[in-house]
């Protein structure tokens, strides 16, 4: 089965036909005043549950002098205490699960890269629904009944890899549970197989799309027509990268863990203009970051996430970390289109007292000539100042001359762009560290 596609624009852009109304859920067409009243009515039975089977809830709730019956509008959520990644890791392991061990049915976790994992529950309920709304983010990226979906995204206690496979499932399509790894096998499978969509991070995309070349195919002959991205941030370059080497739609799809995992916000394949969130599961919020005041729709900040639905581990107001802004539905108008999100609290660079992220250097990287789209920023120290230095391989062929021009045009675009000195070295093709999951673009290599 193939998707229908059109160009519509001078610069080719792609743009699949709309999801067709008959797939579309009760919620994809509910009206928005409908919405809110649905968000109330969840979001006062969740807090109430938190409140009833949580410990770390109801002190933090009696220590902010609220309860659940002080939430009489969507506004009161404001009146609530945040929860944060550190709550998770004080409970470790189930002090957060507001059900009995008898009735959860799966358990997920971080890795634990950077501290003790976070880890989370699921119910029977939870489960149908995260694979619900998984189905509803694989149609609104194109995704049709009958598609083959070649799924690399981890599995086991990575929430990426199982989330994206019983959604598939539940939206009818045939899954290829390929994993992460193995990518010379990975590329064979697909020219065997012959998937129309694949679901990945986009970094190991790009891994994938290098081995294809390494073996003398050309990927935009291959039968793949949809990629769906995530687990990490991804720029408007790496898109257009992605799609004019494999010749698909590339869209975004976001999650984590501590919320769900992957589905809780979709780009629609018929405008690639944001995130639409699933807001009859989660109340989404965005707040300064600094002085956690709640912002208004258009201005930039730290998402945050109330869960309206989740019985094993409801959270409130979990901060995410992540950067973003809230803009108006569109190919789904009851829900809100958060932007793609392309920058963390976290992971932002102070250099020399410029506020640095990996997404602006990315950025550059893509749009320079005769180099890969594979970088890594090593930050280091000269005499008692932070230095930055970006390696970024050079395109097989480029000549040393081209790698000379390379370096001088991306630290110039990052001078320009960023506001920030820093030294480039191109190095050899494929000498830098592959993706095999969610990348790392980031050495720290100074003392302490």
């Amino acid at each position: 089965m193939s998707i229908e596609r059109k160009t519509t624009s001078a610069a080719g852009a792609r743009r699949a036909e709309p999801c067709p109304e008959h797939l579309l859920d009760s919620a994809e067409q509910m009206p928005r005043e409908e919405l809110l009243d649905l968000q109330l009515r969840r979001l006062r039975s969740t807090l109430r549950h938190a409140y009833d089977n949580v410990e770390l809830y109801r002190k933090k709730f009696d220590e902010a002098g609220v309860g659940p019956e002080d939430c009489g509008s969507l506004a009161d959520i404001a009146r609530f205490p945040y929860t944060t990644k550190a709550d998770l890791r004080d409970t470790y392991p189930f002090g957060m699960f507001a059900v009995p061990m008898s009735d959860v049915r799966r358990i997920h976790a971080s890795s634990g890269t950077t501290g003790r994992p976070t880890v989370v529950g699921y119910t029977d309920n939870d489960l149908s629904n995260w694979a619900d709304l998984v189905a509803r983010s694989i149609r609104a990226a194109g995704g049709r009944p009958g598609h083959k979906v070649h799924i690399s995204y981890g599995y086991g206690l990575f929430t990426g890899g199982l989330g994206a496979h019983y959604g598939a499932e539940r939206a009818g399509c045939t899954v290829i549970p390929a994993s992460g790894g193995m990518t010379a096998r990975q590329v064979q499978i697909i020219r065997d197989f012959q998937p129309e969509i694949i679901m990945v991070t986009p970094s190991y995309m790009l891994t994938l799309l290098d081995e294809f070349e390494r073996q003398g195919v050309d990927p935009r002959s291959t039968s793949l027509r949809i990629g769906i991205f995530g687990a990490e941030p991804w720029t408007e370059e790496m898109r257009r990268e992605i799609e004019e080497r494999m010749n698909i739609d590339a869209v975004d799809i976001y999650g984590l863990s501590e919320v769900m995992g992957p589905g809780v916000a979709q780009e629609c394949v018929e405008t690639k203009d944001g995130l639409h969130v699933w807001e009859d599961h989660f109340y989404p919020e965005i707040v300064d970051p600094i002085t956690d005041e709640v912002l208004p729709d258009g201005e930039s900040g730290e998402l945050v996430f109330t869960s309206l639905t989740k019985e094993a581990l409801p959270v409130i107001r979990y901060r995410t970390r992540d950067l973003t802004r809230f803009l108006p539905g569109t190919a789904r108008p009851a829900f809100r289109r958060i932007e793609k999100i392309t920058g963390r609290c976290d992971d932002m660079i102070i250099l020399r007292g410029v506020n640095v992220f990996p997404s602006q250097i990315e950025e550059v990287v893509l749009r320079t000539r005769d180099v890969a789209p594979h970088f890594q920023i090593q930050l280091g120290r000269r005499g008692r100042m932070d230095h930055m230095t970006v390696l970024v391989e050079a395109r097989p062929g480029a000549a040393s001359e081209q790698r000379e021009a390379a370096a001088r045009a991306i630290a110039a675009g990052v001078k320009d762009g960023v506001g920030v000195t820093v030294e480039v070295r191109i190095v050899d093709p494929e000498t830098l560290e592959r993706s095999l999951g969610k990348l790392r673009r980031v050495k720290d290599l100074r003392e302490g």
